[in-house]
């Protein structure tokens, strides 16, 4: 069974950074696709950054520049660095993977990890 775990969240004062993990087991993080999605209370989620298995990334726009995804084949562990947090950043952070098809921020995941909770105080 495909499973993946996230950790490093954590609650930090605007303009502070956190790097996320994912370590993923039953599946390799370079197989296709790999995700980062926040959901925040009340709202839908959002496809904030994605890798592909040529290490292609995509980033939202409203997160562009604030954000680096990254993989660790040694680890199979997949990351993402969140810099320059604002308090609309507070959302639940899911790490998510695909078998195949497209490698972009509305794909549709077939794996996901249960969440890591980011909070970001003013």
């Amino acid at each position: 069974q495909v499973q993946l775990v996230e950790s490093g969240g954590g609650s930090v004062q605007s303009g502070g950074s956190l790097r996320l993990s994912c370590a993923a087991s039953g599946y390799t993080i370079t197989s296709a696709c790999m995700g980062w999605v926040r959901q925040a209370p009340g709202k839908e989620r959002e496809g904030v950054a994605t890798i592909d298995a040529f290490g292609t990334t995509s980033y939202a726009h409203s997160q562009k520049g604030r954000l680096t995804i990254s993989h660790d084949n040694a680890k199979n562990t997949l990351y993402l660095q969140m810099n320059s947090l604002k308090p609309d950043d507070t959302a639940m952070y899911y790490c998510a993977a695909v078998d195949g098809g497209s490698c972009l921020l509305e794909t549709k995941y077939n794996y996901w990890g249960q969440g890591t909770q980011v909070t970001v105080s003013s």
